[in-house]
Parts: structure tokens; C-alpha cells; sequence
């Protein structure tokens, strides 16, 4: 969207990159964006309930120190006085980071984590923390911490989890620049059903804290430009991050290319993921159209075999159910019991796991990395469903609400997350009923640029999309 468009937008709708922009040019402060997103939050916030930290008279003191910057002709990035959300497991120096649960011992954070710190000195407004489900465990925005997440296209439907506060407050319009992390698909699950653009980088790309395999944070965002923009800040090395990737040379600024570039491109169609719960017709119909539509401007299009498996899907989950087994028994009784009931049955039924089969179980993350790198080695990229379904009731914990049975949506993203290839979700249509569904982009890895550069160009394939959501009663 250009800026002369977004001019006639109220100021808690313009992009990262227009705002740097009015700012350069003196036509807008950071300070009264803050204020205009500020009031904004207050009217969706008693409905979306997505923020966690929200202090007004600390967000208004960055913004002033930010104007001041750039009345100096000094900003410190392009990100300089844009206000900015985190999600909650993401450490900020002085917050308490309750990690969505009851059942945590929520001191004070010593440190900024990679994300926060490079945020931070890029000026990024912080306007709040973000919510998400206990210990990020959830597709959805349960919590026994934070109040229930809803999603601003339906307030009765979930917004999708872990990173459940922040793709409801990037749909809502709580300013533009949002970061969740994601281990099987918190980012784009969430992106999928609220609507938005989220990358999940390449392992590594953006280094976080704590490491883990599979887990990366990443941008939340309307815009693929602004998902863009943050990762010039992002994507800095970082020692704490023992997986942190060595300084790259990527012009992030490279993110829109000509259509005519896609002549040629090797995309590979998953729609059937191998496992799970079966692909809503409405969501196939939607990923079938944004196949045609890329075919169109000169993609070859080709259509895949399932890859993950049973078996695979299985053994992730229940190695991360004995992981979550053994953390919440070193806890005391009275916090075992804070927590919700779903995550302590799902965690618990791992109890009785010999060690032959946890040793079966933790080698299926390795099997499905090699199984997702053979699939996609014909391919420049591959679309699919972000998930099989689209947003359910909010007060349910996953699609199924069955603590045995709770990773059935996730199989078409946990294959990028283990075989560590950056992938994105954009929105790709609507429901009869009016709900986003979200259209996966994955590529090779390392090639986070390429797939910035893909969606760039379905962003603009599909044209025009639906008004955002707006605040009862506005």
C-alpha cells in the first residue's frame, strides 16, 4: 500500500514503512501515532483481551524520546518511534515473563532477549506485551495466567496460538510491527486464522533466548514490507542463541521484485499433509486458487505427495509431552495445580514411557527433517494450508480439545520448524462466514529473502483485501 493511500487512514492503520517516511519528513510524530494506537487498544482491548503490560505513560516516553531523535535528523533505524508489541515469552529487562501460566515463578527478567534488545536499539516503541497459553503449549489463547484471547474477526473464535495475543493485536490494528516465536507453528498458525503475514524464519536467523530445536521467533505483521523491515533489525547475531547464524549479508531491502521474476519458479502444492485432521474444503479451494493465481504469472506449479507421518507426528509429540511431563513434576503441587487441566493431562500421560520408547519417540524430529528436505529438494518453494481448519471456539484448547489428540492441526507446519527452512503464512481468502485461511510459503533453507520476496508477490496477485476488523460499537 502506498503512503498517499494510507494518508487516509487513521494512524493505528499505517505501515512501519510509511511511518518512517512521515517521520523522515516531519509529517507525522512519533508521539501522536503512539497516542492514536493507544486509543485504539482501548477500544478493542476489553473485547480482545491480547495484551499483557500495557503501560501508556512509558510507551508515550519512548515516543517522545523518538520525536526528539528525529526532529535531530538522528533516528536510529527506519523502526525509530514505530510502536511495537512483544509476545510474553519474550524477556524484557524489569517484566516479569509468566510464560501464559500460573505455574511460573514470574521474577523480574535480568536481560532484553535477542528479539527485545534489537528492537529496542533500532527505537521501536514498545507498546505492551502480548499474550499466550500456558508455557506456549496451545494453538489457541487459553491461559491460566492471561484472560482469553478472541480473535477480531469473530470474537467467539480463537485467535490461534502460542503467539495468540500478538496476531490478534496485528489483526486489531495495535500499531504495526508484532513478534511471537514458534515450535510447530505458533507463528503462522495464528498469522492463518487472524489474517496477517508472519515468517518463521530459517533456524537461527533471529537468534533467541532460550535456544531450542525447532523454536524461532519471528515477525507479525499486515504487511509482508513491515515483516521485511523488522528483519533488518531482527536478524542480528547473537551469542546467548547457540544456534545463531553468522552475520549474512542480505539486502532486506530487496523484498518486493517484479512478478515477471516468478516465470519459471518451481513451487511445489502440498494439500495433503499425510496426517491429521482432513483439509476443510473451503481452505482447499482457497489454497487451489492461489496456486492458480501464482501459475498465472508464470510459476510452475506441481503438485507433491504426503511426507509426514503417523508415526512422525506422533513421536513429536509425545518426546514434547515427556519434556513437559518431567518440567511440571519438578514443580511444587500447589503450581502443578495452577495450571490448566488440558496441559497437566497432555503432559502426564507420558508418564509411564519407557526409555526405549522416548528414544523412539525423540528420533522422529530427525526423520522428519530428512523427510521434509527430500520432499522440497525438486522445489524453489512449496504452498500449502497454513492448517487444515480454520478458527474454532475460542474457549477450546485446540481443534479437537482432546489432550490426546492435540497436535492434529499442526502437520502441515512442525516439517519446517525441524528441518529448519524458513516458511510464512499469508492470508489467501475468506469463509463463507467471513474467516481468514492462510496460505503457507516455504522455501529452501537459508532462503528467508526468497520466500519475503514470493509472498510479496501473491500479496499483490491477490489484490485488494477485506477491511479489517474494527472495534464493536466504533
Amino acid at each position: 500500500m502506498s503512503t498517499a493511500t494510507e494518508q487516509s487512514l487513521p494512524l493505528h492503520e499505517w505501515s512501519a514503512t510509511a511511518l518512517a517516511d512521515a517521520y523522515r519528513c516531519r509529517a507525522l510524530s512519533p508521539v501522536e501515532v503512539t497516542q492514536a494506537v493507544l486509543e485504539h487498544i482501548a477500544q478493542w482491548e476489553p473485547h480482545l483481551q491480547a495484551s499483557y503490560l500495557l503501560r501508556p505513560e512509558a510507551a508515550l516516553a519512548s515516543a517522545r524520546a523518538s520525536e526528539l531523535r528525529w526532529l535531530q535528523k538522528a533516528p536510529l533505524s527506519p523502526l525509530d518511534g514505530v510502536p511495537l508489541t512483544l509476545k510474553d515469552n519474550i524477556a524484557t529487562r524489569g517484566d516479569c515473563m509468566p510464560l501464559g501460566t500460573r505455574a511460573t515463578d514470574s521474577a523480574p527478567a535480568t536481560a532484553d532477549s535477542p528479539p527485545a534488545a534489537r528492537l529496542r536499539e533500532a527505537g521501536a516503541v514498545l507498546v505492551c506485551k502480548t499474550t499466550m497459553p500456558d508455557y506456549g503449549m496451545l494453538s489457541s489463547g487459553v491461559s491460566s495466567f492471561h484472560p482469553l484471547a478472541r480473535n477480531p474477526w469473530d470474537v467467539s473464535k480463537t485467535p490461534g496460538g502460542s503467539s495468540a495475543g500478538a496476531a490478534a493485536a496485528a489483526a486489531a490494528g495495535y500499531g504495526p510491527l508484532h513478534v511471537g516465536t514458534d515450535i510447530g507453528g505458533s507463528l503462522r498458525l495464528p498469522a492463518g486464522w487472524c489474517g496477517i503475514f508472519s515468517l518463521k524464519p530459517s533456524l537461527g536467523r533471529i537468534p533467541i533466548d532460550p535456544p531450542y530445536t525447532g523454536r524461532a521467533a519471528g515477525p507479525m505483521t499486515r504487511t509482508v514490507g513491515d515483516a521485511a523491515l523488522m528483519m533488518q533489525a531482527l536478524s542480528w547475531p547473537d551469542a546467548r542463541d547457540s544456534m545463531s547464524l553468522p552475520f549474512a549479508a542480505i539486502d532486506w531491502n530487496n523484498w518486493e521484485t517484479p512478478l515477471a521474476l516468478l516465470e519459471g519458479v518451481r513451487i511445489g502444492l502440498l494439500l495433503d499433509a499425510g496426517c491429521g485432521l482432513p483439509v476443510d474444503p473451503e481452505v482447499q479451494l482457497a489454497v487451489q486458487a492461489a496456486a492458480l493465481l501464482l501459475e498465472s504469472a508464470g510459476a510452475i506449479i506441481t503438485p507433491m505427495q504426503p511426507f509426514l507421518t503417523r508415526q512422525m507426528l506422533d513421536g513429536m509429540d509425545h518426546s514434547w509431552r515427556m519434556r513437559s511431563h518431567l518440567d511440571l513434576a519438578a514443580l511444587s503441587e500447589e503450581r502443578r495445580a495452577s495450571m490448566l487441566p488440558y496441559i497437566r493431562a497432555w503432559a502426564d500421560s507420558a508418564a509411564g514411557m519407557s526409555g526405549a520408547a522416548m528414544f523412539a519417540a525423540t528420533s522422529q524430529f530427525h526423520a522428519t527433517r530428512v523427510a521434509t528436505v527430500k520432499a522440497c529438494n525438486a522445489f524453489d518453494y512449496v504452498i500449502s494450508p497454513t492448517a487444515p481448519v480454520v478458527a474454532f471456539a475460542a474457549e477450546l484448547h485446540s481443534p479437537t480439545n482432546d489432550p490426546l489428540r492435540p497436535l492434529e492441526h499442526i502437520a502441515f507446519t512442525v516439517p519446517f520448524n525441524m528441518s529448519e527452512q524458513p516458511a510464512a503464512s499469508i492470508n489467501c481468502g475468506f469463509t463463507q462466514s467471513g474467516l481468514p485461511i492462510g496460505l503457507q510459503i516455504a522455501g529452501q533453507r537459508f532462503d528467508d529473502l526468497g520466500v519475503l520476496q514470493l509472498s510479496r508477490a501473491f500479496e499483490m496477485l491477490r489484490g485488494t483485501q477485506r477491511p479489517w476488523p474494527q472495534p464493536p460499537n466504533s
